[in-house]
């Protein structure tokens, strides 16, 4: 089984308990105003671009069987309209001006990766997290890895927005050990104004999720002027209060850091 990741980050220590290695899947179902991790959205490799990095050597004009990197009036011009992402460009940039974002790969080799720190996970209690993206947009390329960590003893966590079907959830619920689930506004309106998408599916999953999950952890990221409303703020305790078990919160603090990814995207950012 193969699948779409974009990063496999090693020695995390915020997405569970311990020391953990990270994979990121491609593909989101929401378009959050504050996502800072924008090469995560679509399912298919891109092309990141860092004009800063150029040093001019050249190559990319070369190799590029397209013609998507030309000079016009002495500024450097990559034309996203006629690149296929075939990734030639990237593959020999050895300044890191041009990066491919997204590989396919097998759960075999993915799984190998994280078993390089197994040393870690022993001595700190870690394991492998499942992150994106979003990685149940990827049921059983995800199964397979969760498969094949179980099978080397390795805990998992799945990070989740939870805007997925029900039957991918349960598909990986017997191999996971934790769900991280990022609840971000729990005003109908307000999350479709600053997500892109409804939160009917994600909370009737959380619901669910609440009776069979092992363990259960609900995070908010806490966007100033979003969701840091006391309206909002007592909408969240009375939706943690209703599902039936005590439930660990955790705020996440906003950060900009992935600000400059979308540049590098040939994106635009998101206002709010």
């Amino acid at each position: 089984m193969d699948g779409m990741i974009f990063d496999i980050q090693r020695f995390s220590l915020d997405d569970g308990p311990g020391i953990r290695t990270t994979v990121f899947l491609k593909g989101c179902g929401m378009r959050c105003a504050w996502c800072h991790n924008p090469e995560g959205l679509t399912a298919d490799p891109e092309i990141m671009f860092y004009p800063q990095k150029c040093v001019g050597c050249g190559k990319c004009f070369q190799l590029c069987p397209n013609g998507c990197h030309r000079m016009e009036d002495s500024s450097r011009v990559f034309d996203r309209t006629r690149c296929v992402r075939c990734g030639a460009c990237a593959a020999q940039c050895w300044a890191g001006a041009l990066v491919m974002t997204g590989r396919c790969v097998s759960a075999q080799e993915v799984v190998e990766e994280i078993a390089k720190d197994a040393l870690f996970y022993e001595n700190s209690g870690g394991g492998a997290t499942f992150s994106g993206g979003e990685p149940l947009r990827q049921p059983d390329f995800l199964l397979e890895m969760l498969a094949g960590c179980k099978e080397r003893g390795f805990t998992c966590a799945i990070e989740t927005a939870g805007q997925v079907p029900w039957k991918a959830f349960e598909k990986v619920l017997p191999l996971t050990d934790l769900f991280l689930y990022d609840l971000k506004i729990v005003d109908g309106a307000l999350h479709r104004k600053m997500t892109g998408a409804g939160n009917e599916r994600i909370l009737n999953n959380l619901r669910r999720l609440a009776g069979r999950a092992k363990q259960l952890i609900v995070r908010t990221p806490e966007i100033p002027g979003v969701n840091d409303t006391p309206e909002e703020k007592r909408r969240l305790v009375e939706t943690l209060g209703s599902l039936g078990r005590k439930v660990e919160h955790v705020y996440l603090p906003y950060h900009a850091l992935g600000n400059g990814k979308y540049d590098s995207l040939g994106m635009e950012k998101p206002e709010f």
